[in-house]
């Protein structure tokens, strides 16, 4: 198999398993219905959480961050360790696979065929892949969205703040193929979270809630 193949595999798969909207699936099993029609209408953890069950928005991020995590890991795990150059940078080829088989996992959350390419944010699916990844960088990630979630109570504004500040992290930490990855990723998290962008600016945007509902 040629290594354009071996990439088109990574991406195929990855992509497949970021499809598995695993909040969807776990709020109609647990009698909740659909989750697109509570809330925000978003199928991540998030949103399940506004159902009142911790405990099933625990699972859905534990799943997200899984499915992406688990394609970048196989990858890097199977693919031979060659050196492959691209754009003039130097980097294996089992860690190019790995960053587009979890890039493609973070995709297919965003935009899974399954749903009419209607997904996720990609927070939690990003968040797995990274740890794969550079598990360092997904930890000054994870302080940033602590901290700010703790702070202004806006899961959004956490996510929004992390994304930003992923790029900035790996450029200083990483090779450029991290970076350039994690850029993009970065940047369509951002997109997808455009009309929470909007309800912030209005002060209209829900706060993070521990209360359960009755």
């Amino acid at each position: 198999m040629t290594v354009n193949m071996l990439f088109l595999a990574c991406a195929l798969g990855g992509y497949i398993l970021g499809s598995i909207p695993f909040g969807l699936v776990l709020t109609r099993l647990a009698g909740y219905g659909d989750i697109r029609k509570i809330g925000s209408g978003n199928i991540g953890a998030t949103n399940v959480l506004r159902t009142g069950n911790k405990t099933l928005a625990l699972l859905t991020v534990l799943l997200d961050a899984f499915k992406a995590g688990f394609a970048s890991y196989i990858a890097l795990k199977v693919l031979p360790a060659d050196e492959f150059y691209i754009f003039g940078f130097s980097t294996t080829i089992n860690v190019f696979g790995a960053l587009l088989a979890g890039a493609c996992g973070v995709l297919g959350h965003m935009f899974p065929i399954w749903l009419k390419f209607k997904g996720g944010k990609g927070v939690s699916s990003a968040f797995g892949w990274i740890l794969v990844m550079s598990y360092p960088i997904a930890l000054t990630a994870l302080v940033v969205w602590l901290v700010m979630a703790f702070i202004f109570r806006y899961s959004s504004l956490a996510a929004l703040t992390a994304a930003v500040s992923l790029p900035f992290v790996a450029f200083f930490e990483l090779p450029p193929v991290y970076t350039a990855f994690y850029s993009i990723v970065a940047l369509l998290v951002v997109l997808k979270h455009h009309t929470n962008i909007t309800r912030l600016f209005k002060g209209e945007e829900s706060k993070i809630s521990f209360k359960k509902k009755k």
